[in-house]
């Protein structure tokens, strides 16, 4: 029987790769995959399978999705077997629940098998929890995509802020942020490319990005707020342990 599997890769590294995906990988017949997924996950396909790049250029968005649509739809009525792979989490910033929604109305079984998002990963791994009792008691995740239509007061005042998709963007909403009242001596860092052989860290502050001062290469996941001066004893810590 057909159906559609929407799968989160992980933020890149393939160890990171959920159980249950990896072994949904080595079934399905067709893999439509983003510009994110690593060719280390696709590795983990079965042979045979029709591997079918679906990532999106700039400005080619939309046209792109609907071709997306099409492709899952006509492999699902055809009988195969379809993952719909995705860099992060399927349903985070990936047009996942979309596309679940376009395969219900046209009632194509999906099943979701959720993905470690880069949101929670790159600042994890680089150093940087999240939360921390006495600094941050919480945490919100905002796409910086078409940055100007975002109410950037609404984050002012949460204590860590995590925004994706946001490195062409990174001078105007440290800017909007500034002036909804966050510090511009808050502390943050970029994480380049997170868990690939590529990473690169960049700690900085909010005003230094204002000031168009930072230079940073897409993808990378932003993130400001007192958590992020942890970096440097967290890191330490950990060199200190693998040298002795």
């Amino acid at each position: 029987m057909s159906k559609v599997y929407l799968i989160g890769a992980g933020p890149g590294d393939p160890d990171l790769l959920t159980v249950k995906a990896e072994r949904i990988l080595r079934q399905v017949d067709v893999v439509l995959y983003d510009r994110l997924v690593g060719p280390e996950v696709l590795l983990l396909a079965k042979p045979e399978a029709e591997l079918i790049y679906a990532g999106k250029q700039e400005g080619e968005q939309e046209n792109m999705q609907q071709v997306i649509f099409d492709l899952m739809l006509s492999y699902a009525r055809a009988g195969k077997t379809v993952a719909r792979l995705k860099g992060g989490d399927a349903c985070v910033f990936g047009r996942g629940g979309e596309e679940w929604r376009f395969l219900a109305r046209h009632a194509i079984e999906v099943e979701v098998i959720p993905g470690v998002s880069s949101a929670l990963a790159a600042p994890a791994l680089a150093g940087v929890p999240l939360t921390f009792r006495g600094l941050a008691r919480g945490f919100a995740v905002v796409t910086g995509h078409s940055s100007g239509a975002i109410r950037w007061e609404d984050y002012a005042r949460v204590d860590t802020l995590v925004v994706l998709m946001g490195v062409h963007e990174r001078d105007r909403i440290a800017q909007a942020l500034i002036c909804a009242g966050r510090p511009a001596h808050e502390p943050a860092v970029f994480v380049e490319r997170s868990t690939t052989p590529q990473e690169r860290v960049i700690e900085t502050t909010l005003g230094e990005v204002a000031a168009g001062a930072v230079a940073v290469e897409s993808p990378a996941v932003f993130v400001m707020g007192a958590v992020a001066a942890l970096r440097a004893e967290l890191v330490a810590a950990v060199r200190e342990e693998t040298a002795a």
